[in-house]
């Protein structure tokens, strides 16, 4: 009877799980926000392919399978998924025109459909529709609350095999971390004392400026900067595709990461972007008022990064726990980042991915996210979520935009044997009325944009602005070789 007893306990906990402190929070009414995953495909989608798919490997993933239930406490249990429910297929015109406006207005009316949650909070559009970059675009949403954007795009990539290889897994570099140069002595002492004064003096500083942000400390009124309110209006969602060679390039002729390159190259985006925002409406294509700055002095202008505290599971353990039912970690367990960017014209290109490994570098030697992380869940945890949920949409309030970037597969990939073309991750939700993403996929890097078209209504001159600003920093390179 006991062991009867024990059996019954575990299949309810396995049954039935809480959510985390941070899936709380997502489900606020000021932070209630959702993940967009654009996949643009070479090929027509064949839906009962894909369903097939899904059942296979999505839906064995316990937060696909589980709805949210609030009753006497927020907890996700687990359910039967009707996935026509979940996969969406309009019966559209494949001929018709302006193909590009249609997907970007689809998505963008999603941002203003809740989801219903007596269901998974995910699904599926299939629009088999022909694009400039795509023969048909693929939109996944799914709610933050199911898991952080690294690790949910992980998922959706184990369930992609190599098109060439269709048994195997996408290939993902791994960070490596640089090998300790510790050689002993009185030397390698006093360099180790530094580096621990260091990395107190930079987390003390940037809690204080965290807490500060909090308070009172806001960013700079620029036109990029949202409204009050910004979370719940529309958003408009573009993307953009570059060459990750031209980015690799850079990066190793100035001996820096890929980061630190695409930070320079959003930093030397935005200040153009702006730039042209404050001289007007007058035409600026490489006339004077593009080379004279109109922009004010000492700009504040910050990006809040959102920061996995656990490590992000791999592709194979994802693919594994799907195909075996085995165990793996999962969930929100997030800290924030306040990053400064630069806003100015230099008069040399390379001085924006001078001016951006400089500040990551200063970040990467910091405790920020850790104790953002610990002080978001004590504060949860002592005054509730209404609190906790206040006080960062506060911080996010007081910045301008977020910002990440996701390293992708080595070589194309397939989704379920659909080619994919891109890869254009975003997110919706939040109090910013930018979002920027980039996503590696072979030799390409995708910038996904997500806006609010109150503040930037050509998010389209944006992305000209950031691949400009990509050319003129190649190009700087190409002269000093």
């Amino acid at each position: 009877m006991g062991e009867s007893d024990n059996n019954g306990k575990v299949s309810r906990e396995e049954e039935e799980q809480p959510l985390s402190p941070a899936a709380r929070l997502f489900h606020s009414p000021s932070f209630n926000c959702y993940i967009i995953a654009i996949l643009g495909c070479n090929t027509k989608f064949k839906p009962d392919v894909i369903k097939s798919g899904l059942e296979q490997t999505l839906l064995k993933h316990p937060r696909f399978s589980s709805k949210l239930v609030a009753d006497d406490g927020q907890r996700w249990t687990k359910t039967i998924v009707n996935l026509e429910d979940h996969v969406i297929v309009p019966d559209l015109d494949p001929n018709i025109d302006f193909a590009d406006q249609f997907v970007e207005d689809y998505i963008s009316d999603l941002t203003t459909k809740p989801m219903d949650l007596s269901k998974p909070l995910w699904e599926l559009h299939l629009l088999n529709i022909k694009t400039s970059d795509a023969e048909a675009v693929g939109v996944f949403r799914i709610h933050h609350s199911m898991g952080d954007g690294a690790s949910l795009i992980s998922l959706l990539l184990a369930c992609t095999r190599k098109t060439l290889d269709p048994e195997a897994l996408p290939s993902v570099p791994e960070n490596i971390q640089a090998g300790s140069t510790n050689s002993g002595g009185f030397w390698w002492f006093l360099s180790a004392f530094w580096s621990v004064l260091r990395l107190i003096w930079n987390t003390l500083v940037d809690v204080l400026l965290f807490g500060v942000t909090i308070m009172f400390m806001k960013d700079t009124k620029t036109p990029i900067k949202g409204a009050p309110g910004v979370e719940h209006n529309i958003k408009k969602f573009v993307h953009r595709t570059i060459s990750l060679d031209d980015i690799k390039l850079v990066k190793n002729a100035l001996n820096m990461t890929v980061n630190d390159v695409v930070l320079g190259v959003t930093q030397a985006g935005l200040s153009r972007y702006l730039n042209r925002r404050y001289a007007g409406e007058a035409e600026i294509d490489g006339g004077e008022k593009q080379r004279k700055s109109n922009l004010p002095k000492s700009i504040r202008l910050r990006a809040t990064i959102l920061v996995n505290q656990r490590p992000t599971v791999g592709i194979q353990a994802l693919a594994n726990m799907m195909e075996k039912g085995s165990k793996t970690r999962w969930g929100n367990l997030i800290g924030y980042i306040l990053l400064p960017f630069t806003i100015a014209l230099q008069d040399d290109p390379l001085d924006y991915v001078r001016t951006a490994k400089a500040t990551i570098d200063r970040k990467k030697h910091s405790l920020e996210s850790i104790c953002t992380f610990s002080g978001g869940v004590l504060v949860l945890r002592t005054f509730g979520v209404k609190v906790a949920a206040a006080l960062m949409h506060k911080v996010l309030s007081n910045t301008t935009m977020a910002f990440s970037s996701m390293v992708g597969p080595l070589e194309e990939i397939s989704f379920y044997g659909h080619p994919l073309a891109y890869i254009a991750p975003s997110v919706y939700g939040h109090p910013h009325a930018l979002t920027i993403h980039y996503q590696s996929y072979v030799n390409k890097m995708t910038i996904a944009l997500a806006v609010d078209p109150n503040a930037i209504p050509d998010p389209h001159q944006l992305c000209d602005e950031l691949e400009e600003s990509l050319k003129l920093i190649h190009d700087a390179i190409v002269k000093k070789v």
